[in-house]
């Protein structure tokens, strides 16, 4: 037994050493650590690949540690966009590259990216681009590019925009599982599928006006860039005129069909370099990361601060995927209270979520506003508690592709007594009041209880429009009448009043920065998590997470759909989201 308990303890003796080794080169590292900045050569070129762009805003953190384990390299599309702005002047810089790119980012982001190439173009230098085939959503980026290359055995898709609703009214009558919907709100479409087995009139009628409002900013920039009128860009979309890569180049949707290896050769003889010589890239997530750490430091002491809300609302701390009352309460406080901040714009992409938590957010920009204004910038979303948040600001800009509004709510309960009667499962209750119960799933639902909950989706609704009709200065009728769930394009939002201006992030610092009378300031951003080193371990390459292994196994469509799932389980009290999902291709 002594030998045995030696040799236990010489194990846990080397697993304490490694691990304290290991900590050790991390934190020395930290301290002393190298410089791995990517020096830019003359004539180079920016290649712009943005896959690993995720958000606006890659989040920084309180505790050093945390900031140690997170990847270094971390940056969001504003990095990028400022990084574009500063390539302009930079005489290294020649031109950018968009080679095979492929991406998470929405509509309004590609938006203001092409915004800034197109200013980019401004300064002389090109834009480019290459790929193996385009996704519509691809296209819409790359076509602002002086030259467009086609592999010839890939393909371009150029067809419109399509929306498909799934219904489960039958699949719950046959299952036995129900799905208890309360609601408010005609268009809040998000629960139809299992009240019904096909498209309402007003969601048909909602889809249709979106998806219209969105290819109208999304052709009308195509043939601006192209120079093709929009009645032949319609007509190549009617009839998938340019399936192919002769196709798309007789239609003028590319300038040349080609293999990469061309691409690359019309590049290093604009460059004038040797067709059998190399010529100088940097990668955008490089050369962003230099501009970031060599940028000249802003003088001024004035600021704006830029608060970035991303992703669906929810209790707790939050972090750079989601909203929580933690992170976003506190970065307005902060930014309230610190003097030299003399406006905040809020950066928001969110569906929405807890309605709780959004009326928490929504009183607190409510105090801030007293003290110095608001300005809120809608990136790809602003829906439900994503509008929630921003109703009550001093001035609200959208992209014109900004899906906005779904000002409405809605509770969803399941409900599997039919699917226990069916298996024999009988569940009874004992209480010592008549609503003393909480609800559940294996009894029908309770009436009495129906109307309670109804009784408070009815009465955030009424709060929820209340706050718009004082942010906006409307009347509660008024915004009742373009509230109901129903969800605009940011064109529609503008005629309709819930937003001011269509324009970006720099619209919205700009307009800031006149409301607050400061000429020269910086910026800050904002939120600074207070995550624990906990928190990141599990993204460490030696432990992968259970999630990961499960993408392996099922696919990531599959785990998509999963997620899905967890999150209807994870939502709790009423919701203010947006009714669907919408990925456009």
């Amino acid at each position: 037994m002594k030998f045995l308990g030696n040799v236990i303890a010489t194990v846990i003796g080397i697993f304490v050493f490694m691990m304290l080794f290991f900590f050790g080169v991390i934190f020395i590292s930290a301290i002393f650590g190298s410089d791995d900045t990517v020096s830019v050569k003359s004539d180079s070129v920016i290649e712009l690949n943005l896959k690993e762009i995720k958000n606006d805003y890659a989040g920084k953190y309180k505790d050093p540690w945390v900031s140690v384990f997170s990847d270094k390299k971390g940056i969001g599309l504003t990095d990028v966009l400022n990084a574009i702005e500063a390539a302009k002047t930079d005489d290294n810089i020649k031109g950018i590259s968009i080679l095979n790119d492929e991406s998470s980012l929405g509509l309004a982001q590609y938006k203001d990216l092409r915004n800034a190439l197109e200013s980019f173009k401004k300064s002389g230098k090109f834009v480019w681009a290459y790929a193996n085939t385009y996704s519509q959503k691809e296209y819409y980026l790359n076509s602002v590019a002086n030259t467009i290359y086609l592999n010839p055995a890939g393909d371009l898709d150029f067809k419109g925009l399509s929306s498909e609703v799934m219904f489960f009214k039958d699949f719950q009558d046959k299952s036995g599982i129900h799905m208890e919907v309360i609601r408010h709100g005609k268009y809040k479409s998000a629960v139809e599928p299992f009240l019904d087995n096909k498209m309402s009139d007003a969601n048909r009628e909602q889809i249709t006006a979106l998806l219209s409002s969105i290819w109208a900013t999304v052709s009308a920039d195509i043939s601006k860039s192209r120079n093709i009128p929009l009645p032949k860009l319609n007509e190549i979309a009617n009839g998938l005129l340019a399936r192919t890569p002769e196709m798309a180049k007789q239609q003028h949707l590319v300038d040349i069909v080609a293999y990469e290896d061309v691409y690359h050769d019309a590049i290093r003889k604009a460059l004038k370099v040797d067709k059998d010589e190399d010529y100088n890239k940097i990668s955008i997530s490089d050369y962003t990361q230099n501009h970031v750490t060599t940028a000249l430091a802003n003088s001024a002491t004035d600021q704006i601060a830029i608060i970035y809300a991303q992703g669906e609302i929810g209790s707790g701390e939050g972090d750079v995927n989601t909203i929580g009352e933690g992170s976003m309460r506190r970065s307005l406080q902060e930014a309230r209270k610190n003097d030299d901040v003399k406006a905040i714009v809020l950066r928001i992409d969110s569906p929405g979520g807890s309605a709780l938590t959004s009326d928490l957010i929504w009183r607190e920009i409510e105090i801030t506003k007293k003290v110095k204004p608001v300005v809120v910038s809608m990136g790809n979303y602003a829906a439900s508690g994503g509008y929630y948040i921003a109703c009550n600001a001093n001035k609200i800009f959208a992209e014109n592709n900004t899906i906005t509004g779904s000002i409405g709510v809605f509770g969803m309960l399941p409900n599997f007594s039919p699917l226990a009667n069916k298996l024999g499962i009988n569940s009874e209750q004992v209480k010592t009041h008549e609503n003393a119960a909480n609800y559940s799933p294996f009894l029908p639902v309770d009436e009495k209880f129906k109307a309670f909950t109804l009784e408070g989706v009815e009465k955030i609704y009424n709060t929820f429009v209340t706050h718009v009709a004082e942010g906006r200065k409307m009347t509660f009728a008024q915004v009742d009448s373009i509230a109901q769930g129903r969800v605009w394009s940011g064109t529609e939002a503008l005629k309709i009043g819930l937003v001011d201006k269509i324009g970006g992030l720099n619209d919205a610092i700009a307009e800031a920065a006149r409301i607050a009378k400061v000429k020269k300031y910086s910026t800050q951003n904002y939120p600074e998590y207070e995550k624990t080193l906990n928190d990141l371990l599990g993204n460490l390459p030696f432990a992968k997470s259970k999630e990961a292994f499960i993408k392996e196994e099922i696919g990531e469509e599959n785990y998509l759909l999963l997620e899905q799932v967890k999150k209807f389980q994870k939502q709790k009290g009423v919701q203010a989201i947006l009714p669907y999902g919408i990925n456009i291709y």
